[in-house]
């Protein structure tokens, strides 16, 4: 069987990591990666033999200018290629996606992008053959997958969800944002997240947020009003038997999101990356009607299997659990 060709516009923090994924792949290639000018970023993929086109032809004389000789433009890559990964910042997919429908090419959003730019909001243990066969499928945003994927492991259960989004102000190598000094809520209630939630799962939920100055992950604090009776040690067990979802333990170490990415250091995974929602188990609890639990995202790496896996989907190559164990293998995701 022909493997899938795949284009990744924009290898940034998302972009890169979904790339590698891509190459971890047997039923899909890399054909290429678009940049908006010659930086670090460009220079790595070309030493690594990825081909790196031009995001568009204005950018071209950046090129130029260093001397970095491009495989083309964004135009030329969505000529060689089935699917596209649109990786650039959010709102710039939904200006992009006249390009894709005009060459043709199935494309992959990210949640940056308002669910109206895709024919389904994605995360693959939730709601995989929503996307079979799709054209346009849109991987929410990192908090929304990982809110989606402990809350549709206990969904039977939910009658209401309340959860406070506590989130980092910026990626590590970003300089450009989030607060030094400060703590900045989200006043609107509900924050984005929880509606986005509702694009992929139909549950009631309403969240809120807040912006900390750290870089390493977001932390969720979450409150379910239940519908019938759970005790909290079935809980354990779910989270315990649900894919991508890790369960850890304060008395072992995890103090902190510090000692979560020093985890995934441990077990020497490319940038850190923990693509599994992180559990405490201390806080899974349940209180009369209602389940408490805490859980972090790494908010650079949570949605790369689920890119892998929109792309097995919009073209039919595998089953919900097929793909699901499939990139589980090949990223090295633990369960």
């Amino acid at each position: 069987m022909a493997r899938v060709k795949v284009g990744i516009n924009g290898y940034g923090t998302i972009g890169k990591r979904v790339a590698y994924a891509v190459t971890k792949q047997d039923d899909m290639k890399l054909i290429g990666v678009t940049k908006t000018k010659p930086d670090f970023e460009a220079y790595r993929a070309r030493e690594l033999g990825i081909p790196v086109y031009s995001a568009g032809e204005e950018f071209l004389p950046r090129f130029e200018k260093a001397g970095f000789e491009v495989a083309g433009t964004l135009e030329d890559l969505l000529n060689e290629v089935d699917v596209i990964v649109d990786a650039t910042p959010g709102g710039m997919g939904a200006k992009n996606k006249a390009l894709y429908e005009k060459a043709g090419v199935k494309a992959v959003f990210q949640g940056g992008e308002k669910a109206s730019v895709a024919e389904v909001s994605f995360v693959a243990q939730a709601n995989y053959e929503k996307a079979l066969g799709k054209d346009y499928v849109r991987v929410v945003s990192c908090n929304t997958t990982g809110l989606t994927r402990t809350l549709s492991a206990i969904q039977e259960y939910i009658d209401y969800v309340y959860a406070v989004m506590i989130r980092r102000a910026a990626d590590p190598n970003d300089t450009k944002r989030g607060p030094i000094n400060a703590i900045t809520p989200s006043v609107t209630v509900p924050s984005h997240h929880g509606p986005d939630v509702q694009t992929v799962i139909p549950i009631n939920i309403e969240t809120s947020a807040f912006v900390v100055p750290t870089t390493l992950m977001h932390v969720h604090s979450v409150m379910v009003e239940l519908k019938k009776p759970v005790e909290a040690k079935d809980v354990v067990d779910i989270f315990e038997n649900t894919t991508r979802v890790l369960l850890f333990e304060k008395e072992r170490g995890f103090d902190s999101t510090a000692q979560l990415i020093e985890f995934a250091r441990d077990l020497h995974r490319e940038w850190n990356n923990l693509y599994e929602i992180a559990v405490w188990k201390e806080s899974i609890s349940v209180r009369g009607n209602r389940l408490f639990y805490i859980q972090a995202v790494h908010q650079e790496s949570d949605v790369v299997p689920e890119n892998i896996d929109a792309i097995r989907a919009m073209f039919e190559l595998a089953d919900k659990w097929e793909s699901i164990r499939k990139t589980n293998r090949s990223l090295g995701i633990l369960k």
